[in-house]
């Protein structure tokens, strides 16, 4: 049995705003009966072009039902810009929180409503159409939605995934793909963390912090997995002065790890104009 909240059972048993809406201004279809979940969203607007009625009708379980249900609540009385912002974080938030194995209903619930303002906004009246690679053949996920999930709810593992959106969820032969999407998330949402937080102009203090920072981040863990470690022994200017330990001191491929791998990482996020050299004293 699920852990649901109190307000996802009553959104459950007793859902707000079934059926469709007459004569709609936006409608919007997705999922598949043969996946599981189907959601379609009917919404009205009034003569401020503010969303007036939203109904739906929602093939699925509990979460589906609910997050269909409180999507209707959320978005009446929105403009279509505002509406256009709501999240399935958003969605989930408004009922108390949903397990994650069924977040992927509060997915579904955002998508129909970003096809239902699509056709307000181009009279489509098709049902989504797959764009991009297809990375989950088995629920007909792509790249691009897989990155949305990962990149809106900062997911870190293949099962989350899964939870969000379905991809991986079958056959498995996608795992290895899907972790890699992650890691490019990660990588790209790290180097503009890091870029936000880099000074203009620093002391010598805030460079000397910034490439303590960078080394630890990027570089320690990838080397203390082959027995390796870095230490930062000076900063003198431009000129930056580290010493490899354990299985690195003395490695043959040092000077490379030096230049293709230690300097690039801090040119990129400390300063464009550093040079990296070994201390061997």
């Amino acid at each position: 049995m699920w852990d649901y909240t109190d307000k996802v059972l009553d959104h459950f048993r007793n859902p707000r705003n079934v059926g469709l809406v007459n004569d709609p201004d936006g409608t919007g279809e997705v999922g598949s009966l043969a996946c599981g979940d189907a959601l379609k969203l009917t919404f009205k607007l009034d003569e401020n072009k503010k969303i007036s009625e939203a109904k739906f009708k929602t093939f699925g379980c509990a979460s589906a039902i609910a997050s269909s249900s409180a999507l209707t609540e959320i978005i009446k009385g929105m403009t279509l810009e505002e509406a256009q912002k709501v999240t399935n974080q958003d969605i989930a938030n408004f009922l108390g929180g949903l397990p994650e194995q069924k977040m992927h209903c509060s997915v579904m619930g955002r998508e129909a409503l970003e096809a239902a303002i699509e056709n307000y906004r181009t009279g489509k009246t098709e049902k989504k159409i797959i764009q991009g690679k297809v990375v989950c053949t088995c629920f007909g996920v792509t790249e691009e939605e897989i990155e949305r999930v990962v990149r809106d709810n900062n997911l870190t593992t293949v099962e989350q995934v899964t939870n969000y959106c379905k991809a991986g969820g079958g056959c498995g032969g996608c795992h290895n793909d899907i972790a890699n999407i992650i890691d490019r998330v990660r990588k790209e949402r790290d180097t503009k963390s890091a870029t936000a937080l880099k000074p203009a102009k620093m002391t010598v203090l805030q460079k000397v912090k910034l490439i303590e920072e960078t080394l630890d981040r990027e570089i320690r863990t990838m080397l203390k997995r082959d027995g390796g470690d870095i230490e930062l022994i000076d900063v003198s200017g431009n000129i930056v002065k580290i010493s490899f330990r354990g299985m690195c001191a003395g490695c043959q491929a040092a000077p490379i790890t030096m230049k293709d791998v230690v300097e690039a990482k801090l040119r990129e996020f400390v300063s464009s104009d550093l040079i990296v050299e070994e201390d061997k004293s």
